[in-house]
């Protein structure tokens, strides 16, 4: 049983990874009950092997370990990262760096949008995932032989996929793409969440700037209480019930006790209070100073056009060997169809080069699709 749970053998493994050229992480976490991932495991391996991390040890400080992450210059490998990261982010107030993200890099080496681990593992290294352990709850203690081996093979073939994967960036030249996908995930913001704009989150169709003040500070009143009590947002309350107070404004306990959806006596408890203040609050608000409701969801339909540049665009990947979803959303090509000044990652870049330049001479008629064969390509008008 590979597993650390004492303060000094973390230690002494830190210390020793410090010396890595790169390492692979994982971690394992439950978020069903909680606002914030609950860490329950943290698998690492090096050339000398894998290792799991107890973090639900008695007496474990998990400083060293956090101190790899965030301040040594040891490239991090991590395969679709970002809820790892924001693991750390919250538990330490920064981000890991350097950093390696294999689910990007395959993305760029023709992998396919969004590709799974076991599909890499299968495909890069020819082995097989036990996928016994796969739902299981991590929080639970002992942690069996099975589950820890499961997730150890979390970053066993990581270390083969990042070699592989590695190689393959350096061949094409392509590996500042995806240094240039790492910058983002490394953006503290990326993990940050403004109560304030949470609002956004909630569907209404009322244009009342009275009913919208409401949305905006009943949303942001959620959205910190959730953070504060650690549970999820619809633990403290459901959309639904949001809107029904954002509609009928209750000015009382009792008032506050009959919106579906709240627990019983809600408007006596201290969250209940709070809340009504807050609806007192936005009530105060001079008519003046209310905010403007956001204009309806429409916007022009981007027409043909956009079906042609999402032929360009699959046509475009893969001659680069390039997932379609990292050179462009369907929302970016509609945006794209819309107007040139479009601000989509297509038009910056690396994207700009393989993609955005050529789509927007498609869009203007300077190149044209045509059959060839039975594949498409793509030709400069005077050369027809």
């Amino acid at each position: 049983m590979t597993i650390l749970t004492s303060q000094r053998d973390l230690e002494a493994l830190c210390e020793r990874l410090k010396a890595a050229d790169f390492v692979t992480v994982d971690t394992e976490f439950m978020r069903d009950r909680t606002y914030y991932s609950k860490l329950c495991l943290i698998q690492v391996a090096d050339d000398d092997g894998a290792v799991a991390i107890d973090p639900l040890s008695d007496g474990i400080d998990l400083a060293p370990f956090w101190a790899l992450l965030n301040q040594s210059p040891v490239l991090k490998v991590f395969h679709a990262c970002r809820q790892d990261l924001e693991i750390v982010y919250h538990a330490t107030g920064q981000v890991p760096a350097p950093i390696f993200d294999t689910q990007v890099a395959a993305m760029v080496c023709g992998f396919g949008d969004s590709v799974g681990y076991e599909t890499l593992v299968t495909q890069i290294t020819g082995g097989r995932l036990d996928k016994g352990a796969r739902f299981t709850d991590w929080s639970r203690r002992p942690l069996s032989q099975r589950q820890i081996d499961y997730a150890l093979g979390d970053v066993t073939h990581l270390r083969k996929i990042y070699e592989k994967l590695s190689a393959r960036l350096d061949a094409a030249e392509r590996r500042s793409w995806v240094e240039e996908e790492m910058t983002l995930l490394t953006d503290p913001k990326t993990y940050e969440i403004d109560p304030e704009d949470t609002w956004r989150r909630v569907k209404f169709r009322s244009r009342s700037p009275r009913y919208f003040a409401q949305i905006q500070a009943i949303a942001a009143w959620r959205e910190r209480e959730a953070q504060s009590r650690d549970i999820p947002r619809n633990r403290v309350a459901r959309d639904e019930a949001l809107l029904e107070i954002a509609a009928h404004t209750p000015d009382s306990a009792e008032a506050l006790d009959q919106v579906r959806g709240l627990s019983k006596n809600f408007g006596r408890s201290r969250s209940g209070k709070a809340l009504l203040e807050v609806v007192q609050r936005t009530q105060e608000i001079p008519k003046e100073d209310l905010p403007e409701p956001p204009a309806p969801g429409r916007r022009a339909s981007p027409g043909p056009v956009a079906d042609l540049l999402k032929v360009f665009l699959k046509l475009r990947a893969k001659e680069s060997e390039v997932a379609p979803k990292l050179l462009a959303s369907s929302d970016d090509i509609d945006l794209l169809a819309l107007s040139d000044d479009a601000d989509i990652p297509a038009k910056h870049g690396w994207r700009y080069e393989i993609f955005g330049r050529d789509a927007l001479a498609i869009k203007h008629g300077e190149l044209v699709l045509i059959p060839n064969g039975n594949r498409i390509a793509a030709v400069a008008r005077n050369e027809l």
